[in-house]
């Protein structure tokens, strides 16, 4: 057994978490600004430890990556922070070493068994391990894999754009190391809208954290989840939708896909799955006097 990779069946498909990194991050007061001091404390008893330290004020998140297993096929989404990346302006993640490939392999998952990879949004910590790094040249890790990335960010985060208009230069060493070989090797699929990737899986836009930022939904039987990358970063954004992460680029449209997938989670029971939440890592959302509160945490299973 491996408590860095668990599992848990929805329907007929595996949903396997393959966590790279979990414990104390940045102050919860950076992580989610807008969010009242009293919103942690009032609810210390369940945050903590899992998704917050009280001694320090530091949030707790996890470094994750999801792997489904759905129509005969094996979908990685968001692929972390990769090795050995200069992240000037990320310094947790710059010149970062883990051993995720190990861990996928722990899962029963090999790269060239890869079918697709989800790229939820264009984030350093989520297209990593796009690619990998071979004699000196970055090139991709699934080698037999569908990129689908968001056209929005593609071009937001790409040289059209100016990489990100030129703000952080993570943003241009991020599209030129972890992006742009697996568009030079034909893998990547842009897309806008809506995307249906098999009879249980399909994307989604929720822009607002980025221009491109996308939800996955999975339906299968009567099991539901969305994997929400960084819609939230923190559980009380399920209690304070209106409250983003310091990350997000468009606070109110972020705002706004935040809530509206919290409703649709809560009324169709949909397992809310985001990228970085610490402990159980995903979530059952309930209705409550106009807002969301939480249910049950989702059991899953050492693999």
């Amino acid at each position: 057994m491996n408590e860095k990779v668990r599992s848990l069946v929805l329907g007929d498909v595996e949903v396997i978490r393959v966590v790279e990194w979990h414990g104390p991050f940045v102050p919860a007061a950076d992580l989610v600004p807008e969010a009242p001091a009293e919103v942690w404390q009032d609810n210390a008893d369940w945050l903590a430890p899992d998704h917050w330290e009280p001694d320090s004020g530091r949030a707790v998140l996890a470094l994750q990556t999801w792997v489904l297993r759905s129509g005969g096929r094996t979908v990685v989404v968001d692929p972390g922070v990769g090795n050995g990346r200069e992240r000037p302006d990320s310094p947790p993640f710059h010149h970062w070493q883990g051993d995720f490939l190990g861990l996928l392999a722990r899962a029963g998952v090999q790269p060239r068994d890869v079918d697709v990879v989800v790229n939820t949004h264009l984030h350093v910590d989520h297209v990593g391990w796009n690619t990998v790094d071979a004699d000196g040249e970055w090139v991709p890790t699934f080698p037999n894999a569908q990129y689908l990335i968001p056209a929005a960010d593609d071009f937001h985060f790409g040289p059209d754009n100016g990489y990100g208009k030129g703000l952080r230069e993570d943003d241009r060493l991020t599209y030129q190391d972890s992006i742009a070989p697996v568009h030079q090797a034909g893998q990547v699929v842009l897309w806008d809208g809506v995307h249906r990737i098999d009879e249980h899986l399909t994307l989604e836009a929720a822009p607002g954290h980025t221009p491109g930022s996308s939800v996955l939904r999975l339906a299968s039987g009567s099991d539901r989840a969305v994997f929400v990358g960084d819609l939230l970063h923190s559980p009380v954004q399920v209690l304070r939708p209106s409250c983003n992460s310091g990350f997000c680029l468009a606070p109110e449209q972020a705002a706004a896909s935040r809530r509206r997938i919290l409703q649709r989670a809560a009324e169709e029971r949909e397992l809310l799955v985001p990228a970085h939440f610490g402990g159980a890592g995903a979530v059952e959302v309930r209705g409550e006097n106009g807002g969301f509160t939480l249910g049950p945490w989702a059991p899953f299973s050492p693999k």
